[in-house]
């Protein structure tokens, strides 16, 4: 089993959102995102990372949040050998972006459509609470459209970020 705590995501959604995979509509590819939020929504990109994303509306409005970087907190040796890296690499190193995590957490497309709250192999479950003062907000990151929208949030200079904000 491995496990770690989010620390970075970033929000996307149909409406005025030029980066969001449903701005187009609805796809075979994007489905997922019109489903109701709690669903998993799992993506391959560049022909070499998955990306997990958490849809977040109600059903029939394309809108999901991507899991940017994680804090490992639960078999790093396991996300170790499945990232094939050596411990001479920090913990943070294992999950600080995207297709990291999902590489590390075990994440691919057979994830895709399951239920973060019943699915027994991927959960997201309440561990910590933080103040509004220490989430960060600034504009997304590895894309050029609609870039510009404050749509990254992040825990205020966390090492296991993909990049500061």
């Amino acid at each position: 089993m491995t496990a770690g705590m989010i620390v970075e995501v970033e929000a996307y959604h149909q409406d005025g959102d030029l980066a969001s995979h449903t701005s187009i509509g609805r796809t075979s590819r994007n489905e997922v995102m019109f489903w109701e939020g709690g669903h998993c929504y799992v993506y391959f990109i560049y022909g070499m990372h998955h990306c997990v994303n958490v849809v977040t509306e109600n059903s029939g409005t394309g809108a999901a949040v991507l899991i940017r970087a994680v804090e490992p907190l639960v078999g790093l040796e396991v996300m170790q050998r499945r990232r094939r890296l050596g411990s001479r690499y920090t913990p943070c190193e294992l999950t600080a972006g995207p297709g990291k995590l999902c590489q590390a957490l075990g994440i691919n497309r057979s994830l895709l459509g399951h239920h973060f709250m019943t699915s027994p192999t991927v959960r997201i479950e309440r561990y910590k609470n933080f103040r509004e003062t220490s989430i960060a907000c600034g504009p997304r990151i590895g894309i050029s459209k609609s870039k510009e929208l404050p749509w990254r949030l992040a825990i205020k200079d966390h090492p296991c970020l993909s990049r500061p904000i």
